[in-house]
C-alpha cells in the first residue's frame, strides 16, 4: 500500500509535468488553406497562454516544409499573449499561387515556432496558378507547395535577430535569420479569434500552433512547433503543414512515464 503522502507527491509531479506539456503557444487561425488575398492580407491568431509571446514577429514564408524559405518579415513587436489580428498591404509576389504561409515566433518562446496554412496571393485581377510541386509529410500524406519570391527583392525585411541560426539572403533565406522591422502599412489590433480548423499544423497547407499545421492549416502551416523548422517534426496535409516540437513530444512522453509510474506504485 502506498502512503498517502507518496501518492500525493506522485500526483503532484504528474500534474506539474502534464500541465506544462499541454500549455498552448500562439495558435494562428487565419489564413487557412485555400484563402485568397489580392490587395489586403489578413492574419489572425489565438492567444498564447503561457505568457511568453509578448514580442511576437510574423514572417512571410514559402517553399517546402523543410527547409522553409523566408521572404520578408511583415510584423514585429506584436503581443501574442492576447488574441489578435494584423492587416497589411499584400506584397507583389511571383508566382501567384497557394504557396505562401506565415511563421510566428517570439524571443521568449523557447524556440517554439508556429505556422499558418498555405494561402494564395493573387495578381491584381485575382488570378492565380496551381502549386508546382507535391511533397509528402511525416505521415506519408501528400501536400502541394511551390517556391515563391517577391517581385521586388529589395523590399524584403530580414528575419528577427533571435532566429539567426539560419542564413539570410536576398528575399529568399532559409527559415531562421536576422532582425526585421514591422511590415509596411501594417496595423494590428486586439480581437477575438474564432477557432478554425484546428490550428495545429504547418506550412504544407495548414497552419497550426501547439504544433502548427502545414502551410495549409487552420489554413496552413498552422502549427506550433519548436525550435528551427528543421528541428521540428512536421506533418503536412494537402497544403497544410503540421509541426510538433521535439520538446513537446518529450514532455508528453515524460508525462506518460510519470503517470505510469504512479499507477505502478499503486498496484
Amino acid at each position: 500500500m502506498v502512503a498517502a503522502s507518496s501518492f500525493t507527491f506522485l500526483l503532484a509531479s504528474f500534474a506539474a509535468v502534464g500541465v506544462h506539456a499541454i500549455v498552448p503557444d500562439v495558435s494562428p487561425t487565419e489564413p487557412t488553406p485555400g484563402t485568397n488575398y489580392t490587395s489586403k492580407c489578413h492574419i489572425q491568431w489565438d492567444k498564447d497562454q503561457n505568457g511568453k509571446w509578448k514580442d511576437m514577429s510574423i514572417q512571410l514564408m514559402t517553399g517546402n516544409n523543410i527547409p522553409m524559405t523566408h521572404l520578408t518579415t511583415v510584423a514585429t513587436g506584436l503581443d501574442g499573449t492576447t488574441a489578435g489580428k494584423f492587416d497589411y498591404d499584400c506584397p507583389k509576389v511571383t508566382p501567384n499561387s497557394q504557396i505562401y504561409f506565415y511563421q510566428f515566433s517570439a524571443p521568449g518562446a523557447n524556440g517554439v515556432l508556429t505556422w499558418t496554412g498555405r494561402f494564395t496571393i493573387t495578381d491584381a485581377d485575382g488570378n492565380s496558378v496551381p502549386p508546382e510541386n507535391t511533397g509528402t509529410d511525416g505521415l506519408g500524406q501528400p501536400f502541394l507547395w511551390g517556391m515563391g519570391q517577391l517581385e521586388d527583392p529589395s523590399s524584403a525585411k530580414p528575419p528577427p535577430d533571435y532566429l539567426a541560426t539560419g542564413t539570410t539572403g536576398n528575399s529568399n533565406s532559409t527559415t531562421s535569420a536576422s532582425a526585421g522591422d514591422s511590415g509596411d502599412s501594417g496595423s494590428s489590433s486586439s480581437a477575438p479569434v474564432l477557432p478554425t480548423s484546428a490550428p495545429t499544423s504547418g506550412p504544407d497547407g495548414s497552419a497550426a500552433t501547439t504544433g502548427n499545421n502545414n502551410p495549409q492549416s487552420s489554413g496552413s502551416p498552422n502549427s506550433s512547433g519548436q525550435g528551427n523548422a528543421a528541428n521540428n517534426t512536421t506533418e503536412n496535409r494537402d497544403n497544410g503543414a503540421v509541426s510538433v516540437s521535439v520538446s513537446r513530444a518529450w514532455q508528453a512522453t515524460l508525462a506518460i512515464a510519470v503517470s505510469a509510474s504512479a499507477f505502478a506504485v499503486l498496484l
